[in-house]
């Protein structure tokens, strides 16, 4: 993982714009981690997540604050990793090929900047490597901010 994690930071160390960085961090992801079908993120305006650059099939462009896993990950600023999407109280199925989601926060300056979300076909399909992965990925991407 160290290894991977230097190449992202190489990857994104002199770009400047957040939206070109945020489409690079989506395709690193796709590429980094087997079996997704959606990667990418979610940026928090107003009241809602917003939808930003990502890698996988058309997406829903807005969630409520608190909706869905995305929404909640917001919420509680916390990693979370679902086994199986369908048995997620108020998921959003923004594609019904889903079956398991990772969501990490992004957080700056302790203001909550918005969430990477990723989308498997399996059930179960994401490790503990997985979400540590992320996260580290978040708060490297953060340091952009």
């Amino acid at each position: 993982m160290k290894e991977k994690l230097a190449q992202y930071r190489a990857l994104i160390e002199s770009e400047t714009d957040v939206i070109a960085v945020m489409a690079n961090t989506s395709a690193f992801i796709m590429e980094n981690i087997s079996g997704l079908n959606w990667a990418g993120f979610y940026q928090m305006k107003g009241d809602e997540l917003v939808l930003g650059p990502f890698q996988g099939r058309p997406a829903c462009y807005r969630i409520g604050y608190g909706k869905g896993v995305c929404g909640h990950c917001a919420v509680s600023r916390k990693t979370i990793m679902v086994p199986d999407v369908h048995a997620f109280p108020g998921h959003i199925a923004c594609d019904a090929a889903s079956k398991s989601e990772l969501v990490v926060p992004i957080i700056h300056n302790g203001i909550l900047f918005g969430v990477i979300d990723l989308d498997a076909p399996e059930y179960d399909h994401f490790t503990d490597t997985d979400k540590h992965f992320i996260e580290a990925i978040a708060e490297i991407f953060s340091q952009k901010l």
